[in-house]
């Protein structure tokens, strides 16, 4: 590359990324900044993660090309290409991916719920409860089945739930040994209020994907998904 076609391209200091200005040529030539889409160049840019801004590298190889965004799966795929070139490390380009946005997605509901000073388990007990629809009860049972937990633990979280006046326990009319579980208003009210707290989290996860796109990769997780949620028993 000769003199007159050196040029830079550098980070304006601005809130709005990514932001760019035109930088004079060296020896004083000054000209227009060609396009960072026209050449091999590399762009840093700002990638909105739930807590923090994270640097990735963007490139593109030429005009006609998409962005390619490398992460951190595809320098381990590498490695492990590199270094295991016997073994067929595909599935860790997707699994791995999934084991990732699990644990932000992770993340990104305790900052919802904590915002509404619940725990994951506490949103799980009211929302199992807010789902069933009016008169927002179930029993012991059933609120085990949803959960997944054994039912010492549901005794525990019934318990704890009560105390905070989130929910509350009435004779089960059809069971005169049973029980049955029942949303207060407060409980109702925390759980819708941190059910919209966690749905803005995930779509701000989902934000670089297109409506077309999410239903893609939502049928596509679901084939995935299906054999371990439908098995006998």
């Amino acid at each position: 590359m000769g003199p007159r076609s050196v040029q830079r391209i550098v980070r304006n200091t601005c809130s709005k990324p990514p932001c760019w200005r035109e930088v004079p040529k060296r020896n004083g030539v000054s000209g227009r900044v060609p396009s960072p889409w026209s050449s091999g160049i590399f762009l840093d840019s700002k990638i909105l993660d739930i807590k923090k801004l994270e640097h990735k590298r963007l490139y593109v190889n030429r005009p006609s090309t998409l962005i390619v965004m490398e992460d951190e799966v595809d320098r381990l795929v590498a490695a492990w290409r590199r270094e295991r070139p016997d073994l067929d490390v595909e599935p860790l380009e997707v699994l791995s991916r999934v084991s990732r946005l699990a644990r932000h997605l992770d993340r990104a509901r305790r900052l919802a719920f904590s915002e509404h000073q619940l725990e994951p388990w506490e949103f799980d007990v009211l929302t199992s409860l807010r789902r069933a629809g009016a008169p927002y009860q179930l029993s012991p049972g059933q609120l085990l089945t949803q959960t997944l937990v054994t039912s010492g633990t549901m005794t525990n979280r019934i318990d704890r739930l009560t105390k905070k006046g989130l929910v509350e326990r009435l004779p089960d009319p059809s069971d005169r040994r049973g029980v049955l579980v029942r949303l207060t208003p407060e409980g109702r009210d925390r759980a819708d209020e941190a059910l919209a707290g966690l749905l803005a989290q995930e779509r701000a996860i989902l934000a670089q994907l297109s409506r077309a796109q999410r239903g893609e990769l939502a049928a596509l997780l679901r084939r995935l998904t299906a054999p371990f949620d439908n098995v006998p028993g």
